[in-house]
């Protein structure tokens, strides 16, 4: 009676505090709409999506136009042309203002050099076989190669995307030319097209295999991936509410007062994580319905939920008990609600940094992977997506769950720790 005596408390506190549940509720909302909208771009397929790539050809021959049809091939640009005679600044004034990021530039004399180096290596690829052919003169590429101006603003790995896919059109122009020639040399006829073709495209084609946790492969999208990070993310945001309501009872007495009743001080503490934990699932909650039923009325994709219902149930309550103890432990540590609310926001901010929620842990330097280790967030989302992105069950995911079940224990043992040296329990 006591316990649901203290919760029936802390909810009619809670109810009091719209500025906390609007950021425990609406901000997480927005969040997540604004962020995935923002992402889903990122993740649509490029025949979707493509890139506007500025051509600027200044070249006649007829390699030069096999390469801006290699380039269109490959499925990753949406090609606009500037005139030949435009120079370098009229150029990156029409990047500029159509917000372009990338402009080929194909050089006047492009087709005659893939015609000489072609030539050169026809003709030493024929000496080694022991026939004659004319070598050429040797060609150097310096100064005569296709430019890519690019915005220094785009991402480096894009850019190198980009680039690798660029070079490799370059190099099917110029393949197709040496087979020619040595077709020509050996047979004295030209090539046909169709065989051409099909010598190039002859080639061994890399495998891909997602690896899963045995469960049906899910698509990446953006709402895959937003949904069960945000989540996360919004249930420690419960800090701002939770931990200044714990600095606010030390401040008014009511620790001192609970002292002086029948019941102990442990109660209220349960009662407040029972109360917020209550919260957390229902942020999950309305987080995953409108993963599933708003998203696709918005155009967004919509959230595939785990297979292992029971799995996704036990992770969101782990969560949001993890979330409700760091909570709770800002709360006991803080002396002020300036303090809890400052502190916690920021804590949370850079947990969720170091835990991956915002930025790539692969991408991290190796001093920060150690350090993400001791984020609750990083195994909390680990754990999220070995449900939502790798199909797995709960026994696929225990190696993730269980450093998050560890880390919360620790923290309530250092509560518990805190509180008996100030002899507030």
């Amino acid at each position: 009676m006591k316990l649901l005596a203290t919760i029936k408390k802390d909810l009619r506190i809670l109810l009091r505090d719209r500025i906390g549940l609007a950021l425990m509720f609406g901000m997480p909302i927005l969040l997540v709409l604004i962020v995935t909208s923002i992402q889903n771009n990122a993740f649509q397929p490029f025949s979707k999506n493509k890139l506007l790539l500025f051509v600027n050809n200044k070249d006649t021959g007829r390699f030069s136009q096999e390469l801006i049809r290699a380039i269109d091939q490959i499925g990753l640009f949406r090609l606009e042309y500037i005139g030949a005679n435009n120079s370098r600044e009229d150029i990156l004034r029409q990047m500029r203002k159509k917000d372009g990021l990338l402009t080929v530039v194909i050089p006047a004399d492009f087709s005659r050099q893939v015609a000489a180096a072609a030539k050169e290596k026809a003709g030493k690829a024929l000496h080694s076989f022991g026939l004659e052919g004319d070598s050429g003169k040797p060609v150097t590429n310096e100064g005569h190669a296709p430019e890519l101006l690019y915005n220094p603003g785009i991402e480096s790995s894009l850019k190198l995307s980009i680039a690798g896919a660029l070079n490799g059109a370059i190099q099917m122009v110029e393949s197709r030319q040496i087979i020619r020639t040595i077709y020509f040399s050996i047979n004295e006829k030209p090539l046909p097209d169709s065989l051409a073709s099909q010598m190039l495209s002859s080639r061994m084609n890399l495998q891909e295999v997602p690896v899963t946790r045995g469960g049906p492969v899910i698509p990446l999208n953006a709402t895959q991936h937003n949904v069960p990070a945000w989540t996360i993310f919004a249930m420690f945001f419960v800090v701002m509410s939770l931990g200044s309501g714990v600095v606010r009872e030390k401040l008014n007495g009511s620790f001192i007062r609970l002292k002086t009743l029948p019941t102990n001080y442990m109660i209220a503490l349960l009662s407040k994580q029972i109360t917020y934990l209550g919260v957390t699932f229902l942020q999950a909650f309305i987080l995953f319905a409108m993963g599933v039923w708003l998203f696709p009325y918005i155009g967004l994709p919509a959230l595939s939920l785990p297979r292992d219902g029971a799995g996704l149930v036990l992770v969101t309550l782990l969560c949001g008990w993890c979330a409700v103890s760091y909570a709770i432990l800002v709360g006991t540590v803080a002396r002020t609600q300036e303090q809890a609310n400052g502190f916690g926001a920021v804590s949370v901010v850079i947990l969720s940094i170091i835990g991956g929620l915002m930025i790539p842990s692969f991408i991290m330097p190796g001093t920060f992977q150690t350090a993400m280790q001791l984020s609750p967030l990083h195994w909390a989302l680990q754990s999220y997506y070995g449900l939502f992105l790798e199909g797995g069950k709960l026994k696929d995911i225990l190696i993730n769950v269980l450093p998050l079940f560890v880390i919360t224990v620790v923290i309530q043992l250092t509560i518990v720790a805190i509180l008996k040296r100030k002899n507030l329990i």
